[in-house]
């Protein structure tokens, strides 16, 4: 579903882990409506937490604020039309 319609905003992450998280959203918007934001959101933390270890935050919706300190290389900001996806792995302090 996401092929040529993602829309990178930001990133730190390596080019394999960014394919994995358009990969996720995309089995996600598959799998959920449109507008079931915490499932998407579930799914792909989820997905996240099982290939690259705990401790991952995902935020899905259209309009969102945030402010957040992450680990270097764990970060991703796209969209897909109106929906935006956050993915980044806490900071440990």
């Amino acid at each position: 579903m996401l092929e040529g319609k993602a829309v990178m905003e930001d990133t730190d992450m390596p080019l394999k882990m960014q394919l994995q998280a358009m990969s996720s959203a995309s089995q996600a918007l598959d799998l959920y409506d449109i507008f079931d934001y915490r499932s998407i959101a579930a799914h792909i933390k989820k997905e996240f937490d099982k290939i690259y270890g705990g401790g991952w935050q995902c935020v899905v919706g259209s309009k969102f604020g945030c402010f957040f300190t992450h680990s270097e290389g764990t970060f991703i900001y796209f969209s897909v039309e109106t929906l935006k996806f956050l993915i980044f792995k806490g900071a440990s302090s």
